[in-house]
């Protein structure tokens, strides 16, 4: 790390390369909550109490046909 005759702080790798600048966060809204549900709504998503909730019957799952989905989901 290094000081600019301005003060600025540059900081740099052990190879000596500058590292880059990190942009600012973005804006937090005042009501996080609200915006998300009205970001939701507008993209039609409906997330209730149940949204998470599994549709399966309790049975084993089949490893086989998982991989066989996500194989074909990855091509």
């Amino acid at each position: 790390m290094d000081r600019q005759p301005d003060g600025e702080l540059h900081c740099r790798r052990p190879d000596g390369q500058l590292l880059p600048e990190v942009p600012p966060p973005a804006p937090t809204p005042s009501d996080p909550v609200q915006a998300l549900r009205a970001r939701h709504e507008a993209q039609g998503l409906r997330i209730h109490a149940r949204t998470a909730r599994p549709g399966w019957l309790g049975e084993r799952l089949d490893v086989g046909a998982a991989i066989d989905v996500m194989h074909l989901l990855a091509g």
